[in-house]
């Protein structure tokens, strides 16, 4: 049991951007080597360490602990000092990052934190866009971190570019050769239809929400935000990336778009997001590219054509268990949500808020008076890891 809720856990479904499984990302990492003995007990486990799907091949699990290879230390060790002095939150959880004997948050290369109960369900954008907006508020007045500057990976290439550098500048100059995308059709458009936003709205955010969302409902916990890459951009950019992952590769209606467009500049920062997911690609196949372009015709003429939808519409074997949907007993009427001041200035926002930020009204089902954004205890396994 608890082998098969880590398998759940730390799943990464197909197609999604980051995933190794992607059949033809910028960068594909092989299975690494497992954390050796030193370093498992450097982090207080003894082992053995068991494999985890995900990760880009190379994240492993030993006596409560996750583990997974340091990229650049100095990130990893302020994404660990920021999640450590986070204050606890009613709204959202994240898994506590772990320290090594000598009191750093490495050790011979390695990072860890603590294992954390919850699945993810892709299914749930809208409460997944709720977890990262209440996260967000939470990191709202951090500086810009300097390690920012530094990184040099496909998605940190990728969101340079789908935000544009000066003309003629070093960055300009190394994205014409580090981002293939400029060559794929879907990308012109997009490009032309960028505009300027305004440059006082970017905060840290998390650049990759979807799939790291955990859900516990059953244990009457609030989701948990897992495997953060760190951006420095507007909130509701972070959202945008959250919607266009769920549209393009779990079959998301399209009403979802609509729920969330009282974001600032919504149509901006999913022309951004489209960039930013296919310039991680070096190639884009047939199956990336029906993934991508109903979404951008959506995004750009607000098309989605008939054959689209008839064609998402058809149940995939490979993910019929995540897609399949579950019943919902209809719920009370939920009181409109209210928000204090200085949370509403932090919220996706480059203007302010009204006194009452509505979320987004769910789509009718036609089946029952359930709201499709609302949490269903039924499609979420909680069970301990």
């Amino acid at each position: 049991m608890i082998a098969a809720t880590l398998r759940a856990m730390f799943a990464i479904r197909p197609n999604n951007p980051n995933s190794a499984d992607n059949v033809s990302p910028v960068s594909t990492l092989p299975r690494q080597e497992p954390p050796g003995l030193p370093v498992l007990a450097a982090f207080g486990a003894e082992g053995p360490a068991r494999p985890l799907p995900g990760g880009q091949g190379g994240t492993w699990c030993a006596d409560g602990i996750v583990l997974k290879r340091t990229g650049l230390r100095t990130e990893t060790a302020w994404r660990a000092n920021t999640l450590n002095a986070l204050a606890p939150s009613d709204e959202f959880r994240v898994a506590p990052p772990v320290r090594s004997m000598d009191g750093t948050w490495t050790a011979g290369g390695w990072e860890a934190w603590r294992l954390v109960p919850g699945t993810p369900d892709e299914r749930r954008v809208d409460d997944v866009v709720r977890a990262g907006r209440a996260f967000h508020a939470a990191l709202a007045e951090l500086p810009r971190p300097a390690f920012l500057d530094e990184r040099d990976d496909p998605w940190s290439r990728a969101d340079r570019f789908s935000w544009g550098y000066a003309a003629g500048s070093a960055e300009a100059v190394a994205a014409e050769e580090g981002v293939p995308a400029r060559e794929f059709d879907l990308v012109a458009p997009l490009l032309a239809a960028r505009t300027p936003l305004p440059e006082d709205a970017s905060q840290v955010v998390h650049g990759d929400l979807l799939g790291n969302v955990l859900f516990a409902d059953a244990e009457g916990l609030p989701p948990a935000i897992i495997d953060w890459p760190a951006y420095w951009r507007p909130p509701g950019w972070a959202s945008a990336v959250a919607v266009v992952d769920a549209l393009c590769h779990h079959d998301a209606e399209p009403g979802v778009l609509d729920r969330w467009e009282h974001v600032p500049h919504w149509r901006q920062l999913l022309v951004r997001a489209l960039l930013f997911r296919i310039a991680t690609h070096e190639r884009l196949d047939r199956d990336l590219e029906s993934a991508y372009r109903p979404v951008v015709d959506l995004v750009l003429d607000g098309r989605w054509t008939e054959q689209t939808a008839e064609r998402r519409a058809e149940p995939s074997p490979t993910l019929r268990a995540v897609r399949a949907p579950e019943p919902t007993p209809a719920p009370a009427p939920p009181p409109t949500p209210t928000r204090s001041a200085p949370q509403q200035e932090m919220l996706d926002v480059t203007d302010p808020l009204p006194e009452q930020l509505p979320e987004p009204r769910p789509e009718a089902d036609p089946s029952t008076d359930a709201s499709p954004g609302a949490p269903t205890d039924a499609s979420t396994d909680s069970s301990p890891s």
